[in-house]
């Protein structure tokens, strides 16, 4: 099921857990998350000021590293782990350059699936589409994906702020992603590290797991391990905030450190 099809689908939320993507939403200011969420996203921001800053230079990353994806002349979007919406989405940028391309996003929380109406308003030449599935399972995924998208062109892949919630398992599921697109696919990625901040990247990832959910911050060589076979564009695997920034982003670096990892990388 895609779109309309997965909106039909029943909502279950689990209130009793937090969930990545309602903490993420809490520290981007958002108003889609729980009480469980909020109370564990202050216990991270309380061992981890960078926390509001990586959300927002997230964000950024996202939108310059698909904005230069559409520039480049990628007309096909698949976005996983979407969390709840946060404007400007992902398809709001690459419609905003190439009306016509083509946007699926994915993700696994129930509460992104009720948002997704809000996600689904793209460009009329173009295509906005939601899959409701996990990243783990990569053929439904890529199946409900290729309603929508033809896998035979280039496609623009973005795991943003997600591959931390993956064991070392990530490293063969991206990769195994990456080898089911065509030649000329961008890969968009970024990574909690704990080399920029370490005593405060272990305090929140205990924090994490003391709730339930995994946390694998990731250093330099370990991240460095997605892009493997792959072209690295410029300037190549660097701190979110310097991946090609713009006048906000380099306002945003005098805040303080973000210990967050990007990079963008083409396949041959």
């Amino acid at each position: 099921m895609t779109g309309s099809e997965d909106r039909k689908a029943p909502v279950r939320i689990d209130t009793g857990r937090p969930h990545p993507a309602r903490v993420y939403d809490w520290w981007l200011g958002g108003k889609d998350n729980y009480p469980v969420d909020e109370e564990l996203a202050r216990k991270i921001l309380a061992v981890d000021g960078t926390v509001l800053r990586g959300a927002r230079a997230n964000r950024r990353f996202m939108q310059r590293a698909v904005r230069a994806a559409a520039e480049a002349g990628i007309r096909q979007f698949l976005d996983i782990g979407t969390g709840i919406p946060t404007e400007p989405n992902l398809h709001q940028i690459a419609q905003g350059v190439a009306p016509e391309a083509r946007v699926v996003y994915a993700d696994n929380d129930p509460i992104v699936l009720r948002h997704a109406e809000a996600l689904l308003h793209g460009s009329a030449e173009g295509s906005t589409e939601y899959v409701h599935a996990d990243v783990r399972d990569l053929a439904a995924l890529l199946e409900r994906a290729a309603r929508s998208l033809d896998l035979d062109r280039p496609v623009a892949l973005s795991l943003v702020a997600l591959t931390h919630y993956l064991d070392d398992g990530a490293y063969d599921l991206v990769r195994e992603y990456v080898a089911r697109l065509a030649p000329g696919s961008w890969l968009i990625l970024s990574q909690v590290t704990p080399d920029l901040s370490p005593e405060a990247i272990e305090n929140a990832a205990n924090h994490f797991r003391r709730s339930g959910t995994p946390f694998f911050p990731r250093s330099l060589p370990e991240f460095a391990r997605f892009f493997e076979g792959l072209e690295l564009l410029g300037p190549g695997l660097i701190p979110v905030s310097g991946w090609r920034p713009e006048p906000e982003d380099v306002a945003a670096q005098a805040e303080g450190i973000v210990p967050v990892y990007a990079g963008v990388a083409r396949k041959a």
